[in-house]
């Protein structure tokens, strides 16, 4: 039986790891690490798969929205920097034989050249209900319906 294709949104402060970053990188791809939530944790075990789509939203900077577009090269896997000390993201709790901590790997597919605001998605009502419209939404990794996905591809600001 084929598993149908997800769609997530994922949130990077683009002073730390931005979408050109991403486009910059070794064969275009990347780990996604550092996530230190257990919901979001639960998807990049769970749920997140390879060929997965991935909207790269940039956090943290003005204005916050869709940068471009991305998608998962490899499955949940355990989180290597949780177990180094000298790593940013090290957790002293997490132990390599039963990790907490998990990524998955995501390649650069586009740049959305102007950008998608989040003012712009709170203005569509065919994304009222979206996550990251929802105020005090503030998951570092989360699901995107597929009509959620179709609406956001469409837009002009793709080019």
């Amino acid at each position: 039986m084929t598993r149908t294709r997800r769609f997530w949104l994922m949130k990077s402060e683009p002073n730390v790891f931005s979408i050109d970053d991403l486009r910059r990188a070794e064969r275009q791809t990347t780990c996604w690490d550092g996530v230190r939530n257990y919901q979001a944790r639960n998807f990049l075990r769970d749920d997140i798969k390879t060929g997965d789509g991935v909207l790269y939203y940039h956090s943290n900077v003005e204005p916050v929205g869709i940068a471009g577009e991305a998608v998962v090269v490899r499955d949940g896997y355990p989180d290597y920097t949780a177990f180094d000390p000298d790593d940013a993201h090290y957790d002293p709790k997490s132990d390599p034989q039963n990790p907490t901590w998990y990524m998955v790997d995501v390649k650069f597919v586009r740049v959305c050249e102007d950008g998608i605001t989040l003012k712009r998605l709170k203005s569509l009502s065919a994304l009222r209900t979206m996550l990251v419209v929802q105020r005090g939404q503030r998951l570092s990794v989360q699901p995107v319906t597929a009509v959620e996905w179709r609406v956001i591809m469409g837009l002009p600001e793709w080019g």
